[in-house]
């Protein structure tokens, strides 16, 4: 994928005089740009390293963010609103259209989402050589198990995305379980993005359901997943470190005492599942990585 097409591929959701005010911006702004957010009722706005910067002159409407979800759908929006009970939409390229709005409330569940009021378009972008470095370490320690972390937004499926493409050149079979789409763009069964030659892609599917099939049927030497997020996650996780393989992971966390005080990773930890992180940091707009050892 080109360095600047999933930048395009979100402005192409939008409707046609905010995506022409976003492609006259000026390049670093576009190439600098992580999320588009939509809050009806207030302007357009680029979430960059060091905050969000409105774009354009009127303020939008819930007929825009209704478009975009219809863009991003297919038209088929009604469909979609009935299948986003986790809040997110992802499209062509690996954009992530995450929906708020008014929820509507079944047996105790989220069912779907109606009448958005602001919706944040993720903008995937594939950087080439951010992982060196952070690779280079975890095959001087043998490639351990590793999970990256970091808060919301700061580049885990950048990092990992990367890492999947480097263990797979250098040789490794990997198998990536890509639940939302990000990960890897897969489109009618090509990935947009590069994860290497040796990488084997699942999609949609659950984390405990994928890893079992594919450890079943593809035989990796590594399993990759982004965001664990819930104790079934959990659980996929650690089932898999019983057949063989080695893992890579990511997790919301803003450090590894973060991670160790919450419950869905704290048997993670104690069981020694994963013996190294990866502490993705911002520092005056720029990534840094921190590997840390666990259970040390």
């Amino acid at each position: 994928m080109r360095d600047s097409e999933g930048f395009e591929n979100a402005a192409a959701l939008l409707p046609q005089d905010m995506r022409a005010q976003l492609m006259e911006l000026p390049e670093p702004l576009r190439t600098g740009a992580e999320e588009l957010r939509l809050r009806s009722g207030r302007r357009l706005s680029l979430l960059l390293a060091e905050g969000e910067s409105p774009v354009g002159a009127r303020p939008v409407q819930p007929r825009d963010l209704d478009a975009v979800l219809e863009n991003a759908t297919r038209a088929s929006a009604h469909t979609a609103l009935e299948s986003v009970a986790s809040g997110f939409v992802t499209v062509r390229g690996g954009c992530r259209v995450g929906l708020c709005g008014e929820t509507v409330v079944r047996e105790g569940g989220v069912r779907s989402i109606r009448r958005l009021s602001s919706l944040g378009i993720r903008i995937p972008r594939q950087h080439r050589g951010c992982a060196a470095e952070v690779y280079a370490r975890l095959l001087e320690a043998g490639l351990p198990d590793t999970l990256i972390i970091s808060p919301p937004g700061a580049g885990k499926t950048t990092l990992l995305r990367e890492l999947v493409r480097l263990v797979s050149e250098g040789g490794r079979r990997v198998s990536l379980i890509d639940e939302r789409g990000e990960a890897a763009g897969v489109w009618e069964g090509l990935p947009l993005f590069d994860v290497g030659p040796c990488t084997d892609v699942m999609t949609g599917a659950p984390k405990p359901e994928a890893a079992a099939m594919l450890i079943r049927a593809m035989t990796p030497q590594v399993l990759a997943m982004d965001e664990i997020t819930t104790p079934a996650d959990a659980e996929a996780a650690r089932a898999a470190t019983g057949c063989g393989v080695r893992l890579l992971a990511t997790a919301h966390a803003g450090s590894v005492r973060e991670l160790a005080s919450r419950g869905v990773y704290r048997p993670l930890l104690a069981e020694g599942v994963f013996s190294m992180a990866v502490v993705i940091e911002r520092r005056g707009g720029e990534r840094r990585y921190r590997l840390e050892v666990l259970g040390g």
